[in-house]
C-alpha cells in the first residue's frame, strides 16, 4: 500500500518506518514508540548503540517540499541563533527525505515537561526567548508557507464546511449566522489594530509545544509555521479571566521588551485569533476525518453537542471582541 488521499497513513506499518530510519544511515535496534500526534504521524527510535531518535513523518499532501524546507530552515536559523528549538537533523546536507511514498525528518530526542505558565519567572523567560525567535523570524519572509489571517483561518474554513454539508441539518444555518457574525467581529479587532507587522512565527506555541528543563524551556514543532503578527505567539501563553491574563502578559511583555519591541496595537487582535484559531479548528477536524485517527480520538465531534458548543463559544466570543482589549498589569 502507498499513501493516498483516502487514508493518508495507509502503509506506514512498524517495518516500513525501520526502513525509513535506516535508508538514510543509521540502524535501528527494533524499539519504537507512538508519540501523541495527529496531523503528523511521530515516532521514538531506538538506535544502536547511540540516543533515540524522533521520527516525523508528514500528512500527505498537506505542505508541499518547499514549505517544509522553509519551515526547516527558519529552524536552522534559529538554532544558529543559539536558540533553544529543536530542529532537524542534517543528514548529507539534507533535511528532508522520502521512503516508500512518504516523506520524513528525523530529529534529536528532547526530554522534558510542560512548563508552568502561571509562573511570572517562566512566562519572563518565555517572554525573553519569544522575542529572540521574532527576531529571527523578522529577518526575511516565508516565500511558500501560509499566512494566518482572516481569510485562511477563518472564511475558508466557513466556506469548506457549509460546502461540505459538515455540520448537523438543523444546526447548519445558526452556525454559519454566528460564525458569519464572529467573522465581522475579527474584521473590526483588524481594523482598530491597523497594519501591524507580520514575521514568520512558531504558529502554535502552546504549552504542548514546550518542553521545560532545567535549563529551561524548548521550542518543539514548528509544523504549523506561518507569517503573521507576533501576538500569535503570546496570547497562547495566557490563561483565566481577564484579570488573570493581564497579569500574566504583563510578565511576558517584560521578558520580551528585553530583547524586542512590542507593538501594542496588537493587543486588539488577541480575541481575533482565539476566534479565528476555533473556527480554524473545526474546519481541521472535519478535514482529517477520514483519517481513522479522527474518529477515535475526537468522537465527539459528529455530534449535535459539539455544534451545539462551539455556536455558544463564537457567541461568546462576539461579545468579547467587542470590548477594550486586554491590558498588561
Amino acid at each position: 500500500m502507498s499513501a493516498n488521499d483516502t487514508i493518508p497513513f495507509a502503509g506506514l506499518a512498524p517495518e516500513r518506518i525501520l526502513d525509513a530510519i535506516e535508508s538514510v544511515g543509521y540502524r535501528c535496534d527494533g524499539a519504537l514508540m507512538a508519540l501523541n500526534s495527529y496531523e503528523n504521524r511521530v515516532w521514538q527510535v531506538g538506535i544502536e548503540d547511540e540516543r533515540p531518535l524522533i521520527a516525523k513523518f508528514y500528512r500527505p499532501g498537506r505542505w508541499s517540499d518547499g514549505q517544509i524546507e522553509e519551515e526547516h530552515a527558519f529552524c536552522a536559523a534559529m538554532l544558529a541563533d543559539e536558540l533553544p528549538v529543536v530542529a532537524p537533523l542534517v543528514i548529507d546536507g539534507r533535511t528532508l527525505f522520502r521512503h516508500g511514498g512518504f516523506r520524513f525528518a528525523l530529529f534529536p530526542k528532547q526530554g522534558g515537561r510542560a512548563p508552568e505558565f502561571a509562573e511570572p519567572a517562566i512566562l519572563e523567560w518565555m517572554g525573553r526567548l519569544m522575542a529572540r525567535i521574532h527576531q529571527v523570524g523578522a529577518r526575511e519572509d516565508f516565500a511558500l508557507r501560509e499566512t494566518l489571517d482572516m481569510r485562511s483561518f477563518g472564511t475558508d474554513s466557513l466556506d469548506w464546511l457549509i460546502a461540505n454539508q459538515v455540520l448537523p441539518p438543523d444546526l447548519e444555518s445558526v452556525w454559519r449566522g454566528v460564525a458569519e457574525q464572529a467573522l465581522e467581529g475579527v474584521a473590526q479587532c483588524y481594523a482598530r489594530a491597523g497594519k501591524v507587522q507580520v514575521l514568520r512565527l512558531h504558529g502554535d506555541c502552546h504549552a504542548g509545544n514546550v518542553l521545560w528543563t532545567p535549563d529551561g524551556p524548548h521550542f518543539v514543532d514548528f509544523d504549523d509555521a506561518r507569517t503573521g503578527p507576533a501576538i500569535q505567539d503570546l496570547w497562547m501563553l495566557l490563561s483565566g479571566d481577564t484579570e488573570e491574563m493581564g497579569i500574566q502578559f504583563g510578565h511576558v511583555l517584560s521578558g520580551y521588551e528585553t530583547f524586542r519591541e512590542f507593538d501594542d496595537r496588537e493587543l486588539h487582535l488577541i480575541e481575533a485569533l482565539r476566534t479565528l484559531r476555533l473556527m480554524h479548528h473545526s474546519a481541521w477536524l472535519a478535514r482529517r476525518w477520514n483519517d481513522p485517527a479522527f474518529p477515535a480520538a475526537f468522537p465527539w465531534f459528529a455530534t449535535n453537542r459539539y455544534w451545539e458548543e462551539r455556536i455558544l463559544e463564537l457567541r461568546e466570543q462576539i461579545a468579547i471582541m467587542q470590548e477594550p482589549p486586554l491590558v498588561p498589569r
